[in-house]
């Protein structure tokens, strides 16, 4: 009975996937943090919580709500949020429905400056991820990510949405 306790090591085939996929999981957010660095002064970061407010309606989220959509903790997004209020593209305010709520508010120089920066970044997306690809291989991504998406967790929005739109739209520039 002891085989049963047995890990389940991977094979060598599995092995040689999971670290590409470590690869990438770590390589492209630096190369995309490079682009963006370069090309906009903004870390990947900075620019994820410019196109989730850009996305919201009236440019307006829930620092809550806006921590849900960067993956990321209220701390971190505070600190974020603070460095961009500086920069004048985002003020916060008290939601007047309920005092104990922070809202996020994109200005219109944010509204600016994420435009701008969108095209360069949707094209370094473009080159790094979707470029390499078929379109057939660019759908079992999309398919494969959200299978694993589903594992790791279930209730993800992504996996509700669609994820982030990757060009501009009627509610405006995203990309990853």
């Amino acid at each position: 009975m002891e085989h049963d306790n047995e890990p389940r090591w991977l094979s060598n085939d599995e092995r040689d996937v999971w670290l590409t996929l470590v690869g990438v999981m770590m390589k492209l957010p630096a190369a995309l943090d490079t682009q963006l660095q370069r090309d906009a002064g903004l870390s990947h970061f900075e620019y994820m919580v410019l196109a989730g407010l850009s996305e919201a309606p009236a440019r307006t989220r829930r620092m809550s709500d806006l921590a849900a959509f960067t993956e990321s903790g209220l701390p971190r997004l505070s600190q974020v949020v603070a460095r961009l209020e500086k920069r004048g593209w985002v003020s916060r305010s008290t939601d007047p429905s309920d005092g104990r709520i922070t809202l996020a508010t994109l200005t219109d120089e944010g509204w600016q400056k994420v435009s701008r920066t969108a095209p360069g970044h949707v094209e370094a997306l473009r080159n790094l991820v979707f470029d390499p690809l078929t379109k057939a291989q660019s759908r079992q991504l999309g398919s494969i990510g959200r299978r694993i998406m589903t594992a790791v967790d279930p209730a993800d929005r992504c996996l509700r949405t669609g994820g982030p739109a990757s060009e501009p739209n009627d509610a405006g520039p995203a990309g990853g």
